[in-house]
């Protein structure tokens, strides 16, 4: 009797367990009749990452009531796979709080995951895994293709592209040079004056003409005088005034000139000017002055243009106007004189044979432009490095040679010389954006990101790097402000990631480097917009300039269509 009851028992289990194996087998010999929409179509690599959406619709009479269903979509590629999170659904009658499917109506459910992105995933296609489970028993369908994947368009943006500054050389080699010197006149007179004309001011005038003539690299260049009367008194004496003033100082400054055997007589020579009526200098000493009713004058000038009415009311002031008359206006009553040079400096060839054999010899400003002066890096770093010797303090020596160091690639000894820089020069904004480019070119774009935050003001350096760091974060509408009319390859890039692609192609053919890249993104253009013409004709001539471009077109999605095409075939293979 025990052992009857233990086959019935035995009995019952396993036709309860091959109705479970039956409702899962039958779910997964129709795994077909699910639709997947996948969005993008071919999976896309954006800021790092592959996100997908899919839209799942599980037909009628298919989802079995008491079942548990895991799906996980699945990139599979040469050499490995990498899985999305998981999504799990249920039957009506199963146990759980995951999203139910009716078994009489079906239903839709949509996925949203991201995963993120590696070079092998070029080549690769997006499978759904799914595990059903049924009470005890689990049973894995066969990985079903949805999608192919994936463009990776947005990684094309080269970081070699990030612009490091210079720090500028100020050197002029002409240099324009002024010396001045004040001649006062007594009240309504014109006549120069002994103790005037033995001043220390004009006794110094005298010694830089002298002095500037006999150096050989001084050339004059002219010389400027302004003559001056007081605003009061009657406007034509004060006119009179200003221009007896002015001449009798030209006469003056020419003698002195011809004494020293400088050479005046060209024309424009003298720059000379006059003020019959200086309320501008009478203004500018009274705002200097602690004179009582200063404020009171003041407000007198701004109420009146007329001059004579300025001068009467001044004068109603009359305490006032006693110690104007004393301490204000015999400085208005003066010719300013300037004697104008140029310091002329050394010529390129100078410069260039000193910083070779003696960098000694020049300043610092000379030496930083004699760099300028050769296109081969290894002589500008030579130079750099002697700013360096000489000038131990300029940091603009220091941040030069990283300059140098990152177009030859030694990120790691540029890195030191900008240390250097910034221990000279903190909070730099040239050195913070050229830190920016070395951790960039390095990989680290949190840390690159961080120093162009602090690198404020550099410029289109910036700007340039600013919209390299966008489009690694996705971001193709900053990307292109950022480069503005920048006609570089990344610039294209990123108009071609905003789908912007009549401007993407109009900067590409704006730039005159001949280089692969640049004709291999107008081949993306024209796979994008359907124009084959572009895309053969640009992809010939890309292969045609880099031939390592035909192993990365084979592997790119953007072409993923014409993959199987002959003339495709021809220019790649």
């Amino acid at each position: 009797m025990k052992k009857s009851r233990i086959n019935v028992f035995a009995s019952i289990a396993l036709a309860a367990l091959l109705a479970s194996c039956a409702g899962l087998n039958k779910m997964k010999s129709g795994a077909t009749d699910v639709a997947y929409t996948v969005t993008p179509e071919v999976l896309e690599a954006h800021a790092g990452k592959v996100d997908i959406t899919v839209k799942v619709k599980v037909p009628e009479k298919y989802m079995d009531k008491k079942s548990i269903v895991e799906l996980t979509p699945v990139l599979k590629y040469e050499g490995g796979e990498t899985a999305f999170p998981s999504k799990t659904v249920q039957g009506e009658s199963a146990e759980g709080n995951n999203q139910v499917i009716s078994y009489l109506n079906g239903g839709q459910y949509t996925y949203t995951g991201s995963v993120p992105y590696n070079e092998n995933m070029k080549v690769s296609d997006l499978v759904v895994r799914i595990k059903a489970t049924k009470g005890s028993q689990t049973l894995d369908f066969d990985d079903f293709k949805i999608a192919d994947g994936v463009i990776a368009t947005s990684d094309l943006v080269k970081d070699k592209g990030a612009a490091v500054a210079l720090g500028k050389d100020n050197f002029q080699r002409i240099i324009p040079e002024s010396k001045g010197a004040d001649i006062y006149f007594l009240i309504q007179q014109a006549a120069l004056r002994g103790t005037e004309l033995r001043k220390e001011e004009i006794s110094a005038l005298k010694e830089y003409i002298e002095e500037a003539e006999a150096t050989e690299n001084k050339e004059f260049k002219g010389v400027s005088i302004s003559a001056y009367a007081s605003p009061d008194g009657p406007t034509d004496l004060n006119t009179s005034l200003a221009e007896k003033r002015e001449k009798v100082t030209e006469k003056y400054i020419s003698k002195e000139l011809k004494r020293a055997k400088v050479d005046g007589s060209a024309e424009g020579f003298f720059d000379l000017k006059n003020t019959p009526e200086d309320w501008e200098g009478f203004k500018a000493l009274m705002e200097a002055s602690s004179i009582q009713d200063k404020e009171l004058i003041l407000r007198v000038l701004s109420m009146y243009s007329d001059p004579e009415v300025r001068e009467k009311e001044i004068k109603n002031m009359s305490e006032t106007f006693k110690v104007i008359a004393d301490d204000i206006l015999p400085q208005l009553r003066r010719s300013k004189i300037a004697v104008n040079v140029d310091v002329i400096g050394k010529t390129d060839e100078e410069i260039a044979k000193l910083a070779a054999s003696n960098p000694s010899e020049l300043n610092v400003e000379e030496l930083l432009y004699a760099a300028t002066l050769t296109e081969d890096l290894d002589e500008k770093l030579a130079i750099y490095k002697s700013v360096n010797t000489v000038y131990p303090k300029c940091w603009r020596g220091h941040n030069d040679v990283a300059y140098i160091l990152v177009q030859q690639d030694k990120l790691d000894d540029a890195k030191v010389a900008l240390d250097k820089a910034n221990e000279l020069s903190s909070s730099n904004a040239v050195v913070n954006n050229n830190l920016g480019v070395v951790a960039l070119r390095q990989g680290d774009l949190a840390k690159a990101e961080e120093y162009f935050g602090a690198a404020a003001g550099v410029g289109p350096e910036l700007d340039n790097n600013l919209g390299i760091v966008s489009i690694h974060k996705g971001d193709y509408d900053a990307a292109m402000r950022y480069f503005g009319n920048s006609t570089s390859c990344n610039a294209g890039l990123a108009k071609i990631l905003a789908g912007k692609y009549d401007a993407a192609l109009s900067t590409l053919n704006a730039n005159t480097k001949e280089a692969g890249f640049k004709y291999y993104l107008k081949a993306i253009v024209g796979a994008r917009t359907a124009d084959n013409d572009l895309l053969f004709d640009s992809l010939r001539k890309a292969v045609e300039l880099d031939s390592s471009l035909k192993a990365v077109a084979l592997k790119d999605m953007e072409f993923g269509k014409f993959l199987e095409d002959a003339t495709f075939k021809s220019i790649v293979q």
